[in-house]
């Protein structure tokens, strides 16, 4: 919540010291101002600077999501050995991060440019739908591959295996539901407006009626709360069990009068340490990636604080960011897919694998061990 915190600073210290009669709304198209809450009448336009570097950075986050989301799902399509169940998930994640940032980039960059949005209403509905969309399929996804790994590692050989069709099963509802949620809005729960700087448009959190708020709680209960328990109940569970599997592993050694039981000693660091720490970076990016715009918004909705058009813009920039480095955690910390990667893209393998292949050998000797590799 400190990152969060630090978003609702006082709007008067991040300002540009411009003329006192103008406010951010003065460049805002007239077809757009019955959208504009009066709340952001209040505040002066920021420094140019600002928009620069919103532009700047929207934009090469933009790159890196179409070629990091890109080479995952190229890589996942056109191999055999990935073509699984659970790795169906893994392209629907890397599928909704890509569209995200092709469709929602380029509009915020212009706006950026001109230093407020000039893509007219019908354009703000669409923006504001398509971030409402791809992040929810993405969140959802992102569950869904958490539940998967609990199913698998958790229940081990009791569990009932996924398979393609209940995979294709999974990621239908989650874009049927998606979708659901994106047009309620268009039909007079909630609305989606320009905000802050005037140049991206999202879900109405300023206007003070129940109908309007309503959506906000609702949403975010869905969205939000009930995703982050999911993923850590998972996780939690998932690392506890890997934990007792190594235990054993480590006691029936001690049985039979050896170091380990493992073919290899690659690498010192226990399976449970491994999954700790992919665990603790999923729930952590997760976390740090949408709790600042929850922040804004429940803010918006209770009124518990002034919120700047700065803090928006921080709100809109961690969570577009969330579809960055998502192919990061579920693609490249993937053994296999590593491996086709370095054999299909060579030249985008960051230092030596061998090490990495080693591990992922050394920890086949168990089921449970190497999914937990995977996760």
């Amino acid at each position: 919540m400190e990152t969060a915190s630090l978003l609702l600073v006082p709007h008067y210290a991040a300002q540009w010291q411009g003329p006192s009669n103008i406010t951010v709304v003065d460049k805002v198209p007239p077809n757009m101002l019955h959208l504009v809450d009066a709340h952001w009448y209040q505040f002066p336009p920021l420094n140019p600077l600002w928009h620069g570097i919103l532009g700047f950075m929207i934009a090469v986050l933009g790159v890196i999501s179409w070629i990091g989301n890109g080479v995952v799902i190229y890589i996942f399509s056109t191999t055999k050995s990935l073509r699984t169940p659970s790795n169906l998930l893994v392209v629907n994640l890397a599928f909704s991060d890509f569209l995200m940032m092709v469709v929602m980039s380029p509009p915020m960059v212009l706006n950026c440019y001109y230093e407020t949005w000039v893509l007219g209403p019908l354009m703000c509905d669409i923006y504001g739908m398509c971030g409402s969309l791809f992040g929810f399929a993405s969140i959802w996804t992102m569950t869904m591959i958490a539940q998967d790994r609990y199913n698998v590692i958790v229940k081990g050989l009791s569990a009932k295996p996924m398979t393609i069709k209940t995979a294709l099963i999974r990621i239908a509802l989650i874009w049927f539901f998606a979708i659901g949620w994106t047009l309620a809005p268009l039909f007079g729960w909630n609305r989606y407006v320009p905000e802050g700087n005037m140049t991206a448009c999202g879900t109405d959190y300023l206007t003070k009626t129940w109908t309007s708020r309503s959506y906000i709680l609702v949403y975010s209960v869905f969205v939000y709360f009930t995703p982050l328990f999911t993923i850590i109940y998972s996780y939690y569970f998932i690392v506890q069990a890997v934990a007792a599997h190594e235990k054993n592993m480590r006691e029936q050694a001690k049985k039979m009068n050896v170091a380990s039981l493992r073919s290899s000693d690659a690498s010192n660091t226990s399976a449970e340490c491994k999954l700790a720490k992919v665990a603790l970076m999923t729930i952590s990016l997760w976390f740090f990636a949408w709790t600042p715009y929850l922040v804004i918004n429940y803010t918006g909705i209770f009124e518990g604080a002034n919120i700047s058009p700065l803090a928006t813009i921080w709100g809109s920039l961690f969570a577009k960011a969330n579809a960055v480095y998502n192919p990061i955690v579920y693609g490249i910390s993937h053994p296999k897919y590593r491996a086709a990667l370095k054999e299909k893209l060579p030249f985008l393998i960051c230092g030596d694998d061998e090490h990495g292949d080693a591990t992922s050998q050394a920890s086949g000797a168990t089921t449970a061990t190497t999914v937990a590799e995977k996760a």
